[in-house]
């Protein structure tokens, strides 16, 4: 599975003193984030937009949710695989979660809280829409550097219009004791891009294209950016999405919580700007979810790479 490494990911200072989109600077950032998803399928956002009590209030709601009894929390159902309570893989008992669809929208938020408190629970919407907001700013900051880096900006409004924002709370039992256990296997984000949050405590593990395991430190000021298959895809391969996994060990739960932005009512297309001799079409066009589907059938399951199985020319 590859040994532990040490170095570290790029850190990319998003702060409003270093970062601002009518900057000279902005262009040079624009090729610094890409640059690092094309060697990493991901970067650390070093983010000042958030302070020390918003950061408190959405992990203090996160471990509300997973404080409550089983019986309420399974009320929450997905027609779409993973989108609902997801607790039941016997090869990674620590790992539990829990989905919120159309996460940037009152309506969205609203109905798991009135699932989960039926007698009311305000604080929680009001934490949960005011992180995710705050997180989808960064994500269409992002997608849009992407599309400037690479030429093609002309096609980064769809993307945007079609974004849609699901957002995973996510709790890793604490496995009691020193042996590292799996929290969950690794894997690639299905998303287009998925912007993650920790707590304190460490876990969460990236692959990079030499078949190392980098560590990522958590802090309340920093997020990790992760390239999607849907990403992958559309910049034809360019960014490829990263494998990653969470290794736990140690007495104290670890809650992390996870912005995943993919795309609704538009097929994934490479532009064609991005398509030429030496760059052939790697993907057919394809639906985000129809994707998520796929990839929990039998065949998506034995695929070694998914997204060339489903999509791949």
């Amino acid at each position: 599975m590859g040994s532990l490494h040490q170095p570290n990911l790029p850190v990319i200072d998003f702060s409003a003193k270093q970062f601002n989109a009518s900057s000279s600077s902005w262009a040079t950032k624009c090729v610094e984030v890409t640059r690092a998803l094309e060697e990493y399928g991901c970067f650390i956002l070093a983010y000042d937009g958030m302070s020390q009590e918003q950061h408190d209030a959405i992990f203090l709601a996160s471990k509300e949710l997973f404080d409550l009894p089983t019986e309420m929390k399974v009320l929450v159902t997905s027609d779409t695989p993973s989108f609902g309570y997801d607790a039941k893989y016997p090869v990674i008992p620590l790992y539990e979660a829990l989905c919120i669809e159309d996460a940037t929208t009152t309506h969205g938020v609203e109905r798991i809280q009135k699932l989960l408190w039926p007698s009311g629970k305000d604080s929680f919407s009001e934490s949960v829409l005011m992180y995710t907001n705050a997180i989808g700013e960064l994500y269409r900051t992002v997608t849009r550097m992407i599309a400037k880096s690479y030429g093609v900006e002309e096609h980064y409004e769809p993307l945007l219009e079609s974004s849609s924002y699901v957002l995973k709370l996510i709790k890793y039992k604490s496995p009691q004791g020193n042996d590292r256990k799996m929290g969950i296997v690794p894997h690639t984000d299905k998303s287009f891009v998925s912007i993650l949050h920790q707590n304190e405590v460490k876990g969460l593990e990236i692959k990079t294209k030499d078949g190392e395991w980098i560590e990522v430190d958590p802090s309340p000021s920093s997020l990790l950016v992760i390239a999607g298959d849907a990403c992958m895809a559309w910049t034809n391969g360019r960014i490829e999405s990263p494998y990653h996994r969470v290794m736990m060990q140690g007495n104290t739960d670890r809650y992390s919580i996870g912005l995943f932005a993919f795309i609704r009512d538009l097929k994934i297309e490479t532009p064609q700007e991005l398509v030429d001799e030496n760059h052939p079409r790697q993907y057919d066009a394809f639906d985000n979810y129809k994707y998520i589907h796929y990839v929990v059938t039998k065949e998506g399951i034995e695929s070694k790479f998914p997204l060339k199985s489903y999509c791949g020319i």
